[in-house]
């Protein structure tokens, strides 16, 4: 367990990808299975431990700490299991205990008894080791490790191909012993699963000047739609739909697997649809994360797949092929389906970039954020490979708004104010909130931003503090949409602080009319 705490505190104190990278392929070397197989599947989240609840813990803390010195505490640290770890009375006698078991006994231990059983783990533990143990028990790791980031560092670890390393990830069961035998020099394990997900090819950004070195005879183009980049698979029956990192995803759109009847792998977007057109993104996000859908949700929220590539047809491989033998081939699959719910990504026609400008700065749906480039001759290359395919995303939209509360952070940023409201004027004077937005900062901008929060608070509330309305940021979005649940009644889409405006006083950020004349 002992190396299991180290390496999460290593990974926390780390933000450089690569730095994260080498800290997991030592891990992978250091230590035995299959304990590094059980802390591979904990970084990946496909443990399988019956979770945690927070609500457990604090019960839990309680009996043992004075609540109010605990509140100050968590309010302070904005970790729980951080503050738990730290707050705890401190253990009279120490032990390393073994990962695996540590795992087996939170996977057979009723839940009943799991109160019991975790304080008296809580114990027994240094405080670095409680830490882990909690963030082992809660699922949320939070280390800034993505489950895509933890199989490079073991294909670079075994110096494995990444795109097989995939392709085979969902026939594969904690602890991989196998895997890890074949990172070491042994056989590939063979996927004992239908339908696995391919590596996705993924596009770079681009802008009207770096077109300028481009022939646009050499590109197709498509609208880049507001949704979320899915794989539809279906194989010998089994049917699976996949987000663009490989997470599984296919229980919360059962009526999309229901018209997967093919024999291949489509790349698209879902989307969700309001008869002929598509939906707000926020329609979508009612439906993602869910591990059941009501018929009501389906019934009012239906999904659909806009389809732009296929990989593989009726047990023809066809990524080596070039982008407009796919797209041809991919016509003939979609006619062939006649399924309501899958249709094309149309082709845009344009003879030079002015055209294709012109297109992006008036698309036919709100919804469209930009156009995509493909050159016709590039075969679907896995993983983000500068030149063949590229996105020109439409210019952000940008107000300036007032801050109005800040929360603290999480895991690195837990010590920093890092999460902001900000609202603008209404029409009787008085600033209303309207996004939250907790990126577009540098370090040096939130340590700026965190002293303000510190020096000029009104209130507090918990872990959120009020603060005198006389900071204005601009934030940038992506999109807008109509929102009853707000009160301002609309919601942003990806907002994120663009820059702060010492320049400008308060009076002069911008008034909710001024969203309310953006909404599609």
């Amino acid at each position: 367990m002992r190396a299991f705490a180290d390496l999460l505190e290593r990974l926390a104190f780390t933000p450089q990808r690569n730095g994260k990278i080498t800290h997991l392929k030592r891990f992978f070397a250091q230590t035995p299975d299959p304990a590094r197989g059980l802390a591979l599947a904990a970084l990946t989240g496909d443990l399988g431990l019956r979770t945690v609840t927070s609500s457990l813990l604090r019960g839990l803390v309680t009996e043992r700490i004075d609540g109010e010195l605990f509140a100050l505490s968590y309010d302070f640290v904005g970790d729980l299991a951080e503050t738990i770890a730290l707050i705890w009375p401190a253990a009279t006698t120490s032990q390393d205990l073994a990962l695996p078991d540590l795992v087996e006994e939170l996977r057979r231990t009723q839940k009943s008894e799991l109160p019991a059983l975790i304080a008296a783990r809580l114990d027994s533990m240094p405080s670095s080791e409680r830490y882990a143990y909690l963030k082992l028990a809660t699922g949320g790791l939070r280390v800034g490790v993505s489950a895509r980031l933890a199989r490079v560092a073991l294909a670079q670890y075994g110096d494995l191909p990444l795109t097989e390393v995939e392709e085979i990830w969902h026939g594969l069961t904690p602890p991989y012993a196998n895997l890890f035998a074949w990172a070491e020099g042994g056989e590939k394990p063979a996927s004992a699963a239908l339908a696995p997900f391919r590596p996705v090819m993924l596009s770079t950004a681009t802008d009207a000047r770096a077109l300028e070195t481009l022939h646009p005879g050499d590109f197709a183009a498509e609208w880049k739609w507001d949704g979320i980049r899915v794989q539809a698979v279906c194989d010998q029956g089994t049917r699976r739909l996949y987000s663009r990192t490989g997470e599984d995803i296919s229980q919360a759109f059962p009526d999309l697997l229901d018209v997967l009847d093919f024999d291949g792998v489509i790349d698209g977007e879902l989307l969700v649809r309001r008869g002929e057109d598509v939906a707000p993104f926020g329609d979508l996000q009612k439906r993602l994360g869910r591990k059941s859908v009501s018929a009501k949700l389906r019934d009012s929220h239906p999904a659909a797949l806009r389809a732009y590539d296929l990989l593989l047809w009726q047990g023809e491989d066809l990524r080596a092929q070039p982008f407009d033998t796919r797209r041809a081939a991919l016509e003939a699959a979609i006619a062939s389906l006649r399924a309501p719910r899958i249709d094309i990504s149309p082709l845009l026609h344009f003879e030079n970039w002015q055209d294709l400008a012109d297109l992006r700065a008036d698309p036919p749906g709100a919804v469209i954020e930009g156009v995509m480039l493909k050159r016709r001759d590039s075969p679907y290359l896995a993983g983000r490979i500068k030149g063949p395919w590229f996105k020109w995303k439409r210019d952000p939209m940008i107000i300036d708004a007032v801050l109005l509360y800040a929360q603290r952070g999480h895991g690195k940023r837990s010590g920093f104010y890092s999460d902001f409201t900000f609202g603008v004027w209404d029409e009787a004077g008085h600033l209303v909130p309207v996004g939250k937005a907790y990126f577009g900062f540098t370090d040096e901008e939130l340590k700026a931003l965190d002293r303000f929060v510190r020096n000029n608070t009104t209130e507090t509330f918990g872990p959120v503090r009020a603060v005198r309305p006389t900071k204005v940021v601009e934030v940038a979005f992506e999109g807008l949409n109509r929102s009853p649940r707000h009160k301002s009644g609309v919601a942003m889409r990806f907002p994120r602080i663009s820059r702060i405006r010492d320049d400008k006083p308060a009076a002069e950020a911008d008034h909710l009319q001024t969203l309310l004349d953006m909404l599609p």
